[in-house]
């Protein structure tokens, strides 16, 4: 099939869409009759680029750039979080766009996939023009976001305040309440109980079904962590629970090991005052800081990245001891390494599955805001458990069935999903 390339795009080897691009042109094989209709995943179906000016505390007047893409509708409103970061760029959040596509419908949920960003630093605005900031992008992006159209949720360099501060202003905008307009908010403003780990703990719930397909027993094993916000510490959290041993992590400001396990009762609440886990070094529990290279050579049975794309290249597989890698980042994985991983008999749950707790109990919360009535904790757990318990069997039988890695029958039962509701609802005019 030969196309036109998107035109304002032009994805290098490595980047997050030519990664994507690559992941369906794997799938496509697999998708029968429906295959015709391939080209729609490789292309998003609106990418709206604004202007964000603002007032800075001191009078002078900053511009930011920033995004809002929805890559596919067919299954339901545009859903996906909003990324500040000093690195957000189109192509980028086209590529997360377009994974959130595939982790709705892998998990089943009446969604399509969305994203949003702002290229910022947003440790470098003050409180007022962070709010400020977010008050502007949400009115530049309301055109095409609402309870029914596109929901935006948290992401890297977001949280439930500026989640707030979207619903906020778009409510005033519109002349009403829309508590439904976005997910993460807090909890007495309509946000669900469970949200804050719930993709943290898509990982772990991922993660013990996967090694017990491989026989690894999760008590004393040992386990990686990179990214230590709230995906990865909520994973570790479990984790260390179920007997693990955390040997090691790596966030922004440095990484740090123990071969007889990190004490996490002691990290995490030194990290929540502190910000990162650098200043654990050194400490009475025998933690000790290496280089942010040397994280790769720690030997370990389970490795977690739960920061950003792109991080496990073929030159880190060769260097990597785990026999079980669990994707709590976007996109952490390159082709190339992808396939030296399935070659070395690394099991890899791809993101698309294993961090799609997150977005599974935003859409609790988005049910629970229609019809205004609360679950409780354990209610949410439960349901959460089980849709991804179900969701991870079903794609375990896709890849048995045909031979394929996990990531490829993730994208098949996916992919399949969405073009049949392509198919299904056609095309207008």
């Amino acid at each position: 099939m030969s196309h036109q390339p998107l035109s304002y795009i032009h994805p290098t080897a490595h980047s997050p869409w030519s990664t994507y691009l690559s992941q369906v042109d794997r799938v496509l094989p697999y998708l029968g009759d429906l295959a015709r209709w391939g080209e729609t995943l490789k292309r998003p179906k609106r990418a709206l680029v604004v202007d964000v000016p603002i007032e800075m505390d001191d009078g002078s007047v900053r511009h930011f750039e920033g995004y809002r893409v929805q890559h596919n509708l067919s299954r339901g409103p545009g859903k996906g979080g909003v990324r500040y970061h000093p690195d957000v760029t189109l192509e980028e959040v086209m590529a997360l766009s377009a994974w959130m596509t595939v982790k709705n419908a892998a998990v089943n949920l009446p969604y399509g996939g969305a994203k949003g960003g702002i290229r910022v630093d947003p440790r470098s605005l003050s409180v007022k023009e962070l709010e400020r900031m977010t008050r502007r992008y949400t009115s530049e992006i309301g055109i095409i976001i609402g309870p029914t159209q596109d929901i935006p949720a948290p992401d890297v360099g977001t949280n439930p305040q500026i989640m707030a501060w979207m619903m906020d202003t778009y409510s005033m905008n519109i002349g009403g309440s829309a508590s439904g307009v976005v997910t993460g908010k807090p909890i007495h403003l309509g946000g669900s109980l469970g949200r804050v780990k719930a993709t943290g703990r898509g990982v772990f719930v991922t993660g013990r079904e996967a090694a017990r397909r491989i026989g690894l027993d999760l008590n004393g094993a040992r386990v990686m962590v990179q990214g230590f916000g709230n995906v990865g510490s909520a994973a570790a959290e479990l984790f260390g629970q179920a007997g693990a041993k955390i040997v090691a992590v790596q966030d922004h400001t440095g990484t740090i090991v123990n071969p007889n396990g990190l004490d996490l009762s002691e990290l995490l609440p030194l990290v929540k005052r502190q910000g990162g886990v650098a200043g654990f070094a050194g400490h009475a529990s025998g933690a000790e800081r290496i280089d942010d290279e040397a994280f790769w050579d720690v030997d370990c049975d389970v490795l977690i990245p739960a920061a950003l794309e792109g991080v496990i290249t073929p030159a880190r597989v060769d260097r990597l001891k785990a026999r079980l890698v669990l994707e709590g980042a976007n996109g952490p994985t390159l082709p190339e390494a992808d396939d030296a991983l399935a070659e070395r008999g690394v099991l890899v749950v791809p993101d698309v599955i294993c961090n799609a707790g997150g977005v599974t109990v935003s859409y609790f919360e988005w049910v629970q805001d229609f019809s205004s009535f609360f679950w409780s904790e354990d209610e949410i757990n439960l349901r959460l458990d089980k849709i991804m318990v179900d969701a991870l069997r079903r794609i375990w039988d896709t890849a048995d069935r045909h031979r394929i890695t996990l990531r490829t029958a993730t994208f098949a039962v996916a992919c399949e999903r969405i073009l049949m509701a392509r198919q299904e609802r056609g095309l207008y005019p």
